[in-house]
């Protein structure tokens, strides 16, 4: 009798506990979406927005991600929703995709309230593609936020340009009388910034007036596009010799990084299997040597933890489908038996190629930029000086200072950082491996992309309508020439310089 009343009497506090939690997260949200229902039936959703504001929202027990990633973009009011997802951290502290067709309760364990960030996911290979001024304001946030974080390096040049495009966008034109170096100082564009580049920035802001917001967001965008590491989805991997390298995701394909240094690039249509095991994957890629035969070229990469390996293999499949494919592979409408081998993962959404084709920008839309946050001014050493010729030819050499002046200004007294990038997980001890059957895309998928590619190609079918080689993006180029190594001599050189992995 007493173990009844006390398992009885625990639920009911259980629930009430639950309950008041609910509530107290929907006070803290500065907007809450509710659901019909009692306690017992809904869950509680609290999503980070990119502006930095947090949307509460409650939710069918057994809702899966789509319910709520709807809720979140009609809130915004956004049409192209497909470059963004939902991001949530596992009690492995390693990061994941919130997927649609999957229940939120199965895969957010840490709840409730069940806690996730609306992030850019796909980043567009082409800005100018964007319809919607929402879309590129969102954008822009999402870089300010990459830079700022480190996640995403940027020369000085860049960043006084970036920085002021920011400063014209949410200040508008540059006004001496009320826009001084400190004003400049309470902003935060990157992880070291010095005084030296407040004024530089200061200065370049004044080459901007009359743009409005959405040109200033737009140029931003045009200029960011070119950085090295733009839209890099980045993974830490280590290999069979035991050295740590770093897997970067991108439309073109896979790069390879030891260290800061690259060396190696894998084109998606070279790619022959891409399949993991436990915390282990493998990457068969398919070349032809000098004579013209192919030659197969195997890596290994282990992980500290299975569940990263899978996210960096489910981020590699959805980099593919979204970039390289122009509709999403359909899945097999008959229902396996009851031995299956491999995921059944496969990408849901739309391709980039849909989204550019089928979307229109609204005739009007208007939505509300939150201002960024701010911090305590800087104390100008040189204030006094601002008008002294030293000063003013001081001012010129660092706004003349090139793409490799990098490190020189890193090393200056750094201010303290505002947001800390995401750990990355140590790497483990590697080991033999027995490896399954690879994923391979299954018939009809179609891999014509205007990006251009070999026709060759081993995830996808060829097209009946090749892509057009005078179409080819600037980020095929780009990875090409990050990689160091030209088109034709792929293979001999990854041989050349990644025997070892």
């Amino acid at each position: 009798m007493l173990r009844f009343f006390r398992r009885t009497l625990g639920r009911h506090s259980m629930r009430r506990h639950a309950e008041k939690e609910r509530l107290r997260e929907a006070q803290r949200a500065a907007t809450h979406i509710p659901a019909a229902g009692d306690a017992r039936s809904i869950i509680t959703c609290r999503i980070s927005l990119l502006d930095g504001t947090d949307v509460s929202v409650d939710l069918p027990k057994k809702a899966k991600g789509q319910e709520l990633f709807d809720q979140i973009m009609y809130h915004l009011d956004l049409i192209e929703k497909d470059y963004f997802g939902l991001r949530f951290m596992d009690s492995a502290q390693v990061a994941h995709w919130l997927d649609n067709t999957k229940s939120i309760k199965k895969q957010v364990k840490i709840g409730p309230p069940y806690c996730l960030h609306l992030r850019v996911k796909f980043y567009s290979s082409e800005p100018n593609n964007l319809r919607e001024e929402l879309t590129r304001y969102l954008f822009v946030l999402q870089l300010k936020q990459d830079i700022l974080s480190g996640k995403l390096d940027c020369p000085f040049d860049t960043a006084v340009q970036l920085a002021a495009y920011a400063l014209q966008a949410e200040l508008g034109d540059f006004d001496p009388a009320e826009h001084t170096p400190e004003v400049v100082s309470e902003f935060r564009f990157v992880p070291s910034q010095t005084e030296e580049m407040e004024l530089a920035v200061s200065e370049r802001w004044k080459e901007f007036r009359g743009q409005m917001p959405a040109e200033a967001e737009t140029n931003y965008l045009n200029k960011a596009k070119w950085l090295e590491m733009y839209g890099v989805d980045m993974h830490v991997v280590k290999a069979r010799d035991g050295n740590d390298y770093k897997l970067g995701l991108t439309p073109t394909g896979v790069l390879v990084f030891e260290g800061e240094t690259k060396i190696g690039l894998f084109f998606w249509p070279k790619i022959t299997k891409l399949d993991f095991k436990k915390s282990k994957l493998t990457l068969v890629v398919v070349e032809d040597d000098e004579q013209g035969k192919e030659q197969e070229h195997t890596f290994l990469f282990r992980m500290e933890h299975p569940k990263a390996c899978k996210h960096l293999w489910k981020c590699a499949i959805e980099h593919h489908a979204f970039f390289r494919l122009r509709g999403p592979v359909q899945k097999n409408s008959s229902r396996p038996g009851f031995i299956r081998l491999g995921s059944r993962f496969r990408y849901s959404g739309k391709t980039e190629y849909q989204t550019t084709k089928s979307s229109k920008a609204r005739r009007s839309s208007t939505f509300e930029r939150k201002p960024s946050k701010r911090y305590s001014r800087r104390t100008m050493l040189v204030k006094a000086n601002i008008a002294k010729p030293e000063l003013a030819s001081g001012q010129n050499s660092v706004l003349k200072q090139n793409n490799g002046s990098q490190e020189a200004w890193n090393q200056k007294p750094p201010m303290p950082a505002v947001s800390v990038a995401p750990p990355v997980p140590s790497l483990a001890a590697t080991g033999n491996v027995q490896w399954n059957q690879p994923e391979k895309w299954p018939p009809g998928a179609d891999d014509s992309c205007q990006r251009g590619g070999n026709s060759r190609n081993a995830w996808a079918p060829p097209s009946f309508q090749p892509a057009d080689r005078n179409t080819t993006d600037f980020v095929h180029q780009r990875n090409v020439r990050n990689a160091g190594m030209p088109r034709h001599e792929f293979g001999v050189t990854v041989e050349r310089t990644m025997t070892d992995l």
